[in-house]
């Protein structure tokens, strides 16, 4: 009798050592869950975080319904931020990153600290972060002290950017925009457009040492290492360095090969 017991009680350890080693095995397969907040209201999965990390991110993704890359239209939409950080949340994430350069820059670092305590409250404590906190930590990684910047936006707004940049104590040599302000217009910019765009405005600016291509709408990922090489200057640009923030908050190194030298020295 007493021998049966301990054959019973072993195989019950044995079971249970085992299901302790396929939850391991299964939390180790299952990757990190990323909350994604996006100014207009359906952009899906960033297209560049697919290309840089593949299946190794899921995301999800909630967006807040911006019409317009004004003041006005930002401030139309502030309000918002803490209702979609907790859907997020909700939905899994664990991590909540508020993308939108313009939208977290636009009244000051002061208010972009604000926004990112007040996502962190909604998130109940998760980690946060905003675009315009992820592209400052770029830009110093780099050893950034003058900064060219061609940008998507109108006159006004690059004017914020570059309070913004100054309240960082970078010298800001330029801030060239296109002038986009319909949120949807930022679609109609090939990568051709913005590659030429981005290198006349650098070549315009002797002196800069760091270029920032600032806009998470734009597609920027590919555009880095031609931009570097034309211009042998290092490039930050808002949603493949978010992202690379982003990774890292999730417990990736967020190294990336072939896109610049911010992602390849991660």
């Amino acid at each position: 009798m007493q021998q049966h017991r301990r054959q019973i009680l072993a195989a019950i350890a044995s079971a249970l050592g085992y299901g302790l080693l396929d939850a391991k095995a299964m939390a180790a397969s299952t990757p990190p869950k990323l909350g994604l907040i996006f100014p207009p209201a359906n952009r899906g999965v960033p297209e560049e975080g697919l290309v840089m990390y593949g299946n190794r991110i899921e995301y999800v993704t909630e967006g807040l319904g911006l019409e317009t890359m004004t003041p006005a239209g930002y401030e139309a939409v502030i309000d918002r931020i803490p209702a979609v950080a907790k859907r997020l949340v909700a939905r899994g994430a664990q991590a909540v990153i508020l993308t939108g350069t313009s939208l977290t820059f636009f009244k000051g670092e002061a208010f972009n600290q604000r926004l990112t305590q007040t996502m962190r409250e909604a998130a109940g404590g998760l980690p946060v972060t905003t675009m315009s906190t992820a592209v400052i930590e770029g830009l110093k990684k780099m050893g950034a002290r003058r900064v060219v910047a061609p940008t998507a936006y109108n006159d006004e707004v690059n004017e914020r950017l570059r309070a913004f940049l100054i309240e960082h104590k970078f010298e800001v040599v330029a801030v060239q925009g296109m002038g986009i302000e319909a949120i949807e217009d930022v679609n109609r910019v090939t990568q051709p457009m913005l590659l030429d765009f981005c290198t006349k405005v650098v070549k315009s600016a002797p002196g800069a040492d760091a270029i920032l291509v600032s806009c998470g709408g734009l597609r920027t990922l590919e555009i880095l290492a031609p931009l570097e090489a034309a211009t042998r200057l290092p490039a930050v640009s808002s949603m493949p360095h978010t992202l690379l923030a982003a990774a890292k908050l999730v417990g990736l190194d967020g190294h990336v090969s072939g896109f610049g030298r911010l992602l390849a020295e991660a």
